[in-house]
């Protein structure tokens, strides 16, 4: 298995082919897309899972940055952490993420993410930035126990209104 990062209790790593089925599942959920974009989306043919896996290998040109799975101590894959440069940029990079709600309210998202910003640090970025969709609360919340700090609302990357949170390399 090809190993991105670990945490206390989760393996970031690439998506892989068998990982479709889970994919589909989480992505085809509207509770789990609802704030993904401009225009959320749920995936509604199980190939879609595959193009988007296929898709995200090939944005993730620079080994330093990725959408990786998160798999649970039990193997299940609880969701995705990403760490990409933001799109229409000056170079800022984003932490996100997405779960399965079954896999939601055990923490694993802060855990999945505050690996992702180690990474980030650990080569060499000096600050990273999530952008949440204000009514998000949830997401909200993981922003603040990551130790973000507000930037205030902006629509300079995705063209739409998102609450900016920014964490700089201490």
């Amino acid at each position: 298995m090809n190993i991105v990062f670990s945490t206390e209790r989760l393996i970031v790593r690439p998506w892989e082919e068998s990982d479709a089925d889970r994919l589909f599942d989480m992505y085809g959920r509207m509770e789990v897309v609802q704030y993904l974009g401009a225009t959320p989306q749920v995936m509604t043919e199980p190939e879609q899972a595959l193009r988007t896996m296929a898709r995200w290998r090939e944005r993730s040109t620079d080994p330093r940055f990725g959408i990786w799975a998160v798999q649970r101590p039990d193997g299940v894959v609880a969701g995705t952490v990403l760490l990409v440069p933001l799109p229409d940029g000056d170079g800022e990079v984003e932490v996100g993420w997405h779960f399965h709600p079954d896999s939601w309210g055990h923490g694993y998202a802060t855990e999945a993410a505050r690996g992702a910003v180690e990474k980030g640090f650990a080569e060499g970025l000096d600050e990273i930035f999530a952008v949440v969709h204000p009514p998000n609360t949830a997401s909200v919340r993981v922003c603040e126990r990551l130790g973000m700090t507000p930037q205030g609302l902006t629509d300079r990357w995705y063209g739409i209104e998102l609450a900016a949170f920014r964490i700089a390399r201490s």
